[in-house]
């Protein structure tokens, strides 16, 4: 699986790999859907290419030194301190804080319904939180859908075991902008973060990551 990258309005979905000076490796021209060698992920890119993108990322003022993909997020989010807070506003109506999970292993996932690789890691999650729960598992699922694609919201939530609400805006306070694609962050019981996804490469769930990533917090106990 690869992951999505997010314009800076949390709208364009370009699933790239960077290479080593933080730029797309693909570059595409005309209106094409292909294949990425290096992602396996679906591209579409009407009449772009890396160098129009990246003029356009200078237009706006973001391009820098990192290019249109820099990564921004918070330099305070520091694995084995206290996690930042998180609010989810679900799709039934009901706020839930991570500062009110104490004593549980919380999984922070961020996906939307036009991610691929988020559609694919989704139901391994879910079949995971459900198993581990009665140890004291909580999943949270922040979608980047806009208020438009609430229907699809709905649908790929009912197959859900986790509760899901609509992030609102990209931008989350401390973790910086979500831009990429599934991207996910773990709690331990005592309310420290033990995995920080932009650390990860391949920051999508997989079976093995998540025995040597929440296994070992769920033996701790609460």
């Amino acid at each position: 699986m690869g992951s999505y990258w997010l314009g800076l309005d949390g709208t364009m979905t370009l699933p790239f790999q960077l290479g080593p000076a933080g730029l797309p490796t693909a570059e595409m021209s005309g209106e094409s859907l292909s294949r990425s060698a290096t992602t396996g992920c679906p591209l579409l890119v009407p009449g772009l290419r890396r160098r129009a993108l990246l003029r356009a990322a200078v237009g706006l003022g973001i391009a820098g030194a990192g290019g249109l993909f820099t990564r921004v997020h918070a330099a305070e989010l520091k694995v084995g301190q206290p996690a930042p807070p998180l609010v989810l506003h679900t799709l039934d109506g009901r706020s839930i804080a991570t500062r009110d999970l104490l004593g549980q292993v919380v999984i922070a996932t961020f996906w939307a319904t036009w991610c691929v690789p988020c559609r694919e890691e989704l139901p391994l999650l879910s079949a995971y939180a459900a198993r581990h729960a009665p140890q004291g598992l909580q999943v949270l699922g922040f979608s980047l859908d806009e208020a438009q694609n609430l229907p699809k919201v709905r649908t790929v939530a009912a197959g859900l075991s986790f509760p899901v609400g609509l992030l609102g805006s990209p931008w989350v306070p401390v973790y910086g902008r979500i831009w990429r694609l599934p991207v996910s962050f773990v709690i331990d019981r005592t309310g420290r973060l033990i995995d920080n996804g932009w650390n990860d490469d391949s920051p999508e769930w997989t079976a093995q990551r998540l025995q040597r990533v929440v296994d070992p917090l769920l033996a701790r106990g609460g």
